[in-house]
């Protein structure tokens, strides 16, 4: 059962208890009356809240947005001035760590969205623009770090991240978490090659979670 806080409105309980359902019981779990079991909620008030199906799913989707939002924070990202890019590598490796150690709940959720979405043509428009919130303030950030070509190399490094995160949540890796200094040479590695920087200097320190979880 979700815990009831004074500060969670029904509308994100109802979220929130359906994301932990596509996380723990996949789609065909995802029921209105699952969802007021798992949020304590009394039956009757998903059905409330989202008549349909798909009113569901869009719910369980913009929910979902937020809740990334909170987790990748972009405001956390610096704009890049000069090289090397060291403050944009430190902070894409910590918001990764994160996602990975401390919400992998969220990424399964979000497999099993997208999914779904590739079957509804309604839900695949919702869950694209959704998404198209983190697409304008990454073009930036790659712009800002020196990239002639930002949406291409915008794509290459979601791409890389969500490769990774599949991989290390779902797929062949889902035992062997990277450590944030092994992220940041990967993400050193690939800013370099798409950017032209130089290498970091060695023993550059890595930046440490504030221990702040950001959900």
């Amino acid at each position: 059962m979700a815990e009831r806080t004074t500060t969670t409105s029904r509308a994100d309980l109802i979220a929130d208890a359906a994301l932990r359902l596509l996380a723990e019981r996949g789609m065909r779990g995802l029921t209105h009356r699952a969802v007021d079991e798992t949020a304590g909620l009394p039956q009757g008030s998903t059905s409330n809240h989202a008549r349909t199906r798909q009113a569901l799913l869009e719910t369980a989707v913009r929910r979902l947005a937020e809740r990334e939002a909170a987790v990748l924070t972009p405001e956390e990202m610096p704009v890049p001035r000069g090289t090397p890019l060291d403050g944009l590598v430190d902070a894409l490796a910590l918001a990764l760590h994160r996602y990975l150690t401390r919400h992998r709940d969220l990424l399964v959720a979000r497999y099993e969205l997208a999914l779904e979405a590739t079957r509804r043509p309604e839900l695949r428009e919702f869950y694209d623009a959704a998404g198209s919130r983190f697409r304008n303030p990454l073009n930036a950030l790659m712009a800002a770090a020196g990239s002639p070509e930002p949406e291409r190399h915008a794509l290459s490094l979601v791409a890389w991240c969500e490769g990774l995160m599949f991989s290390c949540a779902a797929g062949s890796y889902h035992a062997a978490m990277p450590e944030p200094a092994e992220l940041r040479t990967g993400f050193t590695e690939l800013l370099r090659g798409m950017l032209g920087e130089k290498p970091l200097a060695a023993g550059h320190p890595v930046v440490q979670d504030d221990g702040h979880d950001h959900d």
